[in-house]
């Protein structure tokens, strides 16, 4: 096999909290991710000395996150969690105890038996005025503590004495361990930027850059682009067309960055990877070298589709697995296409797999993708968030992580370079075209055409109407119009759009759509105007989620795959996903809806599929889990619409089971997937509490786990008469 180099980016970037007006910050995320991701991520290379790395920041990260750095950050959350427990205010207890749990359940917060007690009792009392009042001195700062320290990162967890300390005390914390916890958590802040300057320095990673508050450059340039890509789109009102706040982006990016790293960027990820000519055009006149996209904006532009072949060989490989070199008049810019199955396995697979296992996988894949190019040497893209997918995986990552660097500096066929390095080791195509779009879909849809999204655009462009008439005025202060015209940069980005529509939603729509238009009525405050009354409604509608309902009766299905009658599942549970509750974007959307019940002999599960689904994975496999402990596994494998295999563990041991209908265990597929289990079979009893997950498998790789966090609860209770 020719030389194989793997061209890993890991993309860091957190939306603009800080309301400049104001001189607060709205949200934690960047200080609490700065804790568990941006340092660690970095400094984990220091082990593997031959793994050459890419990191994007973004400039809007790397301004808040010297805000932290110099302990200059004015943030509630942050505030509250630190100040001594006996100041704290009735209404300051309450905000306690819900930012306190704001985070991963599985991975972060129940790794610490306290803050379970903490949270079970959170929960039991929610509904009760006053809660906070509820909750002693000591619950309160103990909740201060472990809700800060399920944050921070591995190596601190496990090799800093103090806070290893604070770990292993469990409980009964002092304003004293708390004071530590401050001050180690600004020790971070501060060797993060240091920690990427010194990597840099050795030649192990190379930084690139983004526009300064991560705007999708395309419409920046011309909102009307959107239409190349999606013919027939609906585009705002007000057509938006300013390359020149582009260009003030980027070239506010390279001075930030020759600022902190003593010298220009080589490289441009355009947010989102949203590119067109123009935006490349600029990318070269501004002196970057490369840039980088998906592999969607690759088979648009050369009009070739990208097919996974079953030996993992990818057809038109060869055009995907180089860099091009996209030609701008007399210069031109680097251009990498991102693997974007790779990618994806990393951001929304793996982390349901065991971590060794999940990187042998990868590595393996890699290798044989790389067999696409036959005896050219590949360059294959890994290009993804390096901060959102780890808090869904055990230990924050790092053993998955661990294992695959390990793999990579092993193998002699494989090396890991930076994108700067990939470029002088292989031969670049030649692009004078790409259609215009980003790393979802290959277009501008999450950001563009939906209602919410054009409301947004067309508010944007009066503020920006606004800006360009006032700041001209000689008799405005030049800091005030300074400041506006900063306002506006940061109301270009694309965070406000991702949360508009009906692609993504979470648990904070209201906040991120109050700070959008608070950055808008800035614009106008600052250069003395009044903001228009529509800056006060809402754009973002609220959203349904996840529907659960618990099982009401006893059930007694006919287990053959068939919807035989309504009443046959009345009174079972029902769990029916909520696939626009990620920040993230991507992952399966395989089930339509789970249903769950029991009676006085079996528990019942019932899997309705989605119909494209179904059409497009013709094997998969479904599995139930009984209890985390592993007191019942049963896996289930679909072949052309049939079922054709039943495996059953008990614990860790086989039992066989006839294919189908057993006297024990009942499975069937048609129409739906249904199963049946025994409680002896199961090893439960009436009048337990268990616990039951299934999942959706296809090439051993998990596609959906429903619940996505946790288990489904069944009460199994011994009365049934009255049901």
């Amino acid at each position: 096999m020719a030389q194989t180099y793997l061209m890993l980016l890991w993309h860091m970037h957190q939306p603009f909290y800080r309301d400049l007006a104001e001189d607060v910050y709205a949200m934690p995320w960047v200080r609490l991710h700065a804790l568990k991701d941006y340092y660690g991520m970095v400094a984990l290379l220091r082990e593997f000395p031959s793994v050459h790395v890419t990191f994007n920041l973004v400039p809007s990260l790397v301004a808040q996150l010297e805000d932290y750095i110099q302990d200059t950050a004015h943030e509630e959350p942050y505030q509250i969690a630190f100040k001594p427990v006996g100041d704290l205010t009735a209404e300051e207890r309450e905000k306690l105890l819900v930012f306190g749990f704001q985070l991963n359940r599985e991975n972060l917060l129940n790794r610490y038996p306290r803050f379970g007690e903490l949270f079970d009792k959170a929960q039991a009392t929610r509904r009760q005025e006053g809660a906070g009042r509820l909750f002693s001195a000591q619950d309160l700062l103990d909740l201060q503590v472990l809700s800060q320290l399920a944050w921070y990162e591995e190596s601190y967890l496990e090799n800093d004495p103090q806070i290893n300390g604070l770990v292993r005390q469990g409980r009964g914390y002092s304003e004293e361990d708390k004071s530590i916890l401050r001050n180690r958590g600004i020790e971070i802040f501060k060797a993060t930027l240091e920690e990427y300057r010194e990597a840099s320095r050795r030649g192990q990673i190379e930084v690139s850059t983004s526009p300064f508050y991560h705007p999708i450059l395309p419409l920046l340039c011309d909102t009307a682009v959107a239409a190349e890509s999606h013919p027939g789109v609906r585009l705002p009102g007000k057509p938006f067309r300013h390359p020149e706040d582009a260009r003030a982006q980027l070239r506010a990016a390279v001075a930030q960055y020759e600022r902190v790293f003593g010298q220009r960027p080589r490289g441009l990820w355009p947010s989102e990877g949203s590119v067109s000519d123009e935006v490349l055009r600029l990318a070269a006149e501004e002196g970057f070298q490369w840039a980088a996209t998906d592999e969607g904006v690759l088979g648009r532009s050369l009009q070739m589709g990208f097919y996974r072949q079953s030996d993992g060989t990818v057809s038109g490989g060869n055009e995907l697995y180089r860099p091009h070199r996209f030609v701008a008049g007399e210069r031109t810019v680097g251009l990498f296409f991102r693997d974007h199955q790779l990618s994806d396995l990393i951001g929304f697979v793996y982390s349901r797999m065991d971590p060794h296992a999940a990187a042998a996988d990868l590595h393996l894949r890699i290798r044989a993708a790389a067999r696409s190019t036959g005896e050219r040497p590949a360059v294959i893209s890994i290009i993804l968030d390096g901060e959102n997918a780890w808090e869904f995986f055990p230990g924050n990552g790092r053993e998955f992580l661990r294992s695959f660097y390990g793999r990579v500096a092993s193998d002699p066929e494989l090396h890991a370079v930076t994108a700067s390095e990939a470029l002088e080791v292989t031969t670049p195509g030649r692009l004078t075209h790409v259609v215009p779009g980003s790393w979802i879909n290959a277009n501008f849809d999450v950001w563009i055409g939906a209602e919410e999204d054009n409301r947004a655009w067309d508010l944007l462009a009066d503020a920006r109407d606004f800006f360009a008439r006032q700041s001209a005025d000689s008799e405005l202060d030049p800091e005030e119009v300074k400041k506006a015209q900063e306002e506006l940069w940061i109301a270009e980005g694309s965070d406000w759009c991702w949360w508009y529509g009906p692609e993504h939603t979470s648990a904070h729509d209201e906040e991120f759509d109050l700070l959008f238009r608070k950055h808008l009525s800035n614009i106008y405050r600052l250069l003395g105007g009044s903001p228009p009354d529509e800056l006060a409604v809402p754009i973002k509608r609220p959203r349904a989620r996840a529907v659960v309902v618990p099982p009401t009766g006893r059930i007694e299905p006919r287990v053959d795959g068939q919807v035989s009658n309504y009443f046959e599942w009345l009174g079972a549970g029902v769990y029916s996903p909520d696939y626009r509750s990620g920040s993230m974007h991507g992952g399966a959307q395989c089930v339509e809806a789970l249903y769950y019940g029991y009676n006085e002999k079996a528990i019942y599960v019932r899997l309705d599929l989605g119909a494209a689904f179904l059409e497009q994975q013709r094997q998969f496999e479904i599995r139930l889990n009984v209890d985390s402990e592993g007191r019942a596994r049963c896996h289930a494998t679909i072949e052309e619409g049939r079922l054709t295999l039943v495996q059953f563990w008990k614990h860790d041991e086989q039992v066989l089971v006839p294919l189908g209908t057993g006297e024990q265990l009942h499975v069937a597929f048609d129409r739906i997937f249904e199963l049946g289990i025994d409680y002896t079979l199961a090893g439960v009893a009436a009048g337990e509490e268990t616990r039951l997950q299934v999942s959706v498998w296809a090439d051993e790789l998990p596609l959906q786990v429903i619940p996505p966090e946790g288990w489904l609860t069944l009460e199994l209770t011994e009365d049934l008469a009255s049901w």
